[in-house]
């Protein structure tokens, strides 16, 4: 029979973020809800509330009974359901229909809208967003909302008013699950239905893995956090010494956007309200540098002086009419309480770049962000500015560090549960690709490779047990290969060339000597809608060499960007679909969204497709052992081995290798005819690994 199900559970508050999940000692099941599909009949079961409490058991083995006969079970956000039931002991293993992730895969990547103000949003997949959208029946008052605003916890609110909440949730989900079958059963969604139910499998193992969780060593977090710290001192003392000798006695602060364009483009915007929309309809080079030039001012170093009118004190008195100073103190407008005033000198100020684009305005000025942070560092290097060289990387690794310590450290130190477990969160219907995405914290955003130090406080939760990390190697390459059927690419693939060393050698030929690990942060970029534009002269040769040599991946593009323009979508060799409405043909002939053209359908196929169904796998194999999967990141899964499986483990990962083909022609029906290849790393923590 098909259900729907829901449940409402109490929530904990600590280090100012509030938990929800079971793993909190604190949290309880308040109650479940549950109706039937067809008969429109309601069961709420009460668990633990001020009013009622399941004393008996009574409740616990209405709703295992009610699990028994289910066929189908449906519920908005299932991994939050899931874990709760399994966490309360209910047993179910059954199908499941998630109206969340169904609504994510109908949207076909497509996940911004645009409001009536005129502004874009990303539409939210909430319960009640979602029928507003399809204007389904929802709950419409605030009732919960204004209850936990004033303290209330969910077992506290008052039981009729909690039991009629949940009630119109069942309908609204049974409502949301019966819309989104309607357009699953249209001819143009045929293709989705393979993806919606790998989809929901994949919920479940991802749950699975939620509840696992993974042992942080809290002693080597300490040590992360420190070395950290101590870095950024460094590099902030550096930077400071460096700010002055480039803006004179003018204070900066680096934190601030505008300030810290300011020092990189020598710049200050005239009229920052106005700015922004001087761009709007520049379509020249020419007419975007006189825009430019007009709206801004070249700023000049300055040298301090001690304020004449306070004495540098900062503060000035009145008088009174017999000369006596009145006791209070204003303060100086000349210095603006500063003590000192500024005088402007002859030299220019900061690092004088010029941005290469309208693309890099901001509103504060214009943008200091990572890609073009990358730029900068390129043309320097071309043009042998070492000294802006290295205030740029000392720039670019500030911010990287501050991202580590909040959203690394204090990330994992906010979420790690009293008994030393982080549960990582997995979600599916964040990316437009249809890769996981991550949360509390979002270990997606780790940076690749084996080197950042934070993977070292991840440790087995066994004496004498190992962290292993099984990865792809060049997934998205070797998927872009097989998706193109270029030639080329296939050839080095199987014949093991070093893409990485062949890009370094021809940036370094191109005259920007670039060694290959430099050189990776290029080698594929290509395929994902990057272009040689406002890059190096030596880096742009290289995305120019790469659409002619591997000819293949171009002509792919090509058809991908002829596709969308004609169909508004893109269907990949999985069924997944991308919409692209309103693409249109340039007056050059490449369409526009061309960038997440060629973007989305390697990125899905590669992480969105093959690596969930990869992971599906290894964790049921791992099923009867005692070693798990506790999270993934990208196209690597890590799993915690207990001391006596490690080598059975190992083996594993082989026979797995093995049977990859196969696995991805079970999910999807396609026959690959380019080889994929995981690779194995195991060692006492999740960074100290070594290849097996």
């Amino acid at each position: 029979m098909k259900r729907v199900l829901d449940v409402e559970n109490t929530t904990t508050k600590r280090n100012n973020k509030l938990h929800m999940d079971p793993f909190e000692s604190d949290n309880t099941l308040t109650q479940v809800g549950v109706q039937d599909v067809d008969t429109h009949r309601q069961y709420i079961y009460t668990f633990d509330h001020e009013e009622q409490q399941d004393y008996s058991g009574d409740a616990f083995k209405a709703v295992q009974a009610i699990l028994d006969t289910t066929t189908l079970l449906i519920m908005h956000n299932a991994q939050h359901d899931l874990a709760w039931l399994w966490a309360s002991g209910f047993k179910y293993d059954g199908k499941i229909y998630d109206t969340m992730l169904a609504e994510y895969v109908l949207m076909r990547g497509d996940h911004l809208e645009i409001l009536v103000t005129g502004s874009v949003k990303k539409k939210s997949l909430s319960l009640d967003n979602c029928a507003k959208r399809r204007e389904l029946y929802y709950q419409k008052d605030d009732t919960l909302k204004r209850y936990f605003k004033d303290g209330y916890g969910t077992n506290q609110i008052p039981l009729d008013e909690l039991t009629h909440y949940l009630s119109c949730d069942l309908k609204t989900t049974a409502a949301l699950y019966k819309a989104t079958e309607v357009d699953y059963n249209a001819p143009e969604s045929k293709s989705l239905h393979t993806i919606r139910d790998i989809t929901f499998n994949v919920c479940k193992t991802l749950t699975r893995i939620y509840m696992n969780g993974i042992k942080i060593d809290q002693d080597a977090l300490d040590v992360v956090q420190q070395e950290f710290e101590k870095e950024k001192a460094e590099i902030e003392e550096r930077l400071q010494k460096k700010t002055r000798e480039l803006m004179g006695d003018t204070p900066i602060n680096l934190n601030s956007p505008e300030q810290s364009s300011q020092v990189l483009f020598s710049r200050k915007v005239n009229n920052k309200k106005e700015w922004a929309d001087l761009f709007e309809y520049t379509s020249t080079v020419e007419e975007y540098k006189d825009a430019v030039n007009k709206n801004s001012t070249l700023l000049r170093k300055t040298k301090a002086f001690t304020c004449p009118t306070c004495d540098g004190e900062g503060k000035a008195f009145k008088k009174k009419k017999d000369g006596s100073r009145y006791s209070k103190a204003n303060k100086c407008k000349d210095c603006d309480a500063r003590g000192y005033q500024l005088q402007q000198t002859n030299e220019m100020a900061g690092l004088g770049f010029f941005p290469p684009s309208k693309s890099w305005v901001s509103a504060n000025g214009f943008s200091t962000g990572k890609d073009n942070m990358d730029a900068l560092i390129a043309t320097a290097k071309t043009n042998n500015m070492e000294s802006a060289v290295s205030f740029l990387s000392d720039l670019k690794r500030l911010s990287a560090i501050s991202s580590y310590l909040s959203s690394f450290v204090d990330g994992i130190r906010t979420y790690t549960k009293p008994d030393g477990f982080l549960h990582v969160g997995l979600t599916q219907h964040i990316t437009s690709t249809g890769r996981f995405s991550g949360r509390n914290p979002n270990m997606q955003n780790m940076p690749r490779g084996n080197t950042f130090p934070v993977k070292r406080v991840f440790v087995s939760r066994w004496e004498g047990g190992s962290v292993m990390e099984a990865d792809f190697a060049q997934l998205e390459f070797r998927a872009a290969a097989f998706l193109s059927q270029d030639k080329v690419a296939m050839e080095e693939i199987a014949t093991g060339f070093d893409v990485h060393a062949y890009t370094a050698k021809v940036i370094t030929d191109a005259g920007q000597p670039t060694g290959r690990q430099e050189a990776k942060a290029h080698t594929f970029a290509p395929l994902f809608g990057a272009s040689g534009y406002g890059r190096s002269k030596a880096e742009a040769a290289y995305y120019t060499h790469f659409n002619e040599k591997y000819k293949g991946i171009a002509a792919w593009h090509k058809k991908l960007g002829d596709e969308a323009v004609r169909y508004q979508k893109i269907t990949n060799v999985s069924g997944r679909q991308y919409a692209f409405p309103n693409t249109e043909r340039r007056m050059n002939g490449t369409p526009t969204n061309f960038t997440t053209i060629k973007n989305y359908p390697v990125q899905g196929f590669a992480t969105g497709d093959v690596t969930p169904v990869i992971l599906m796998e290894l964790e049921h194999r791992l099923m009867p052992l005692q070693s798990k999967v506790v999270n993934t990141v990208h196209d690597s899964m890590v799993v915690d081995v207990h001391p006596e499986e490690i080598d059975y483990v190992i083996q594993m990962v082989t026979d797995l290798n093995e049977d990859l083909d196969k696995i991805i022609y079970e999910a999807y029906g396609v026959e690959m005819n380019v080889p994929m290849l995981l690779e194995a790393k195991i060692g006492p923590n999740w960074l100290d690994t070594k290849d097996v």
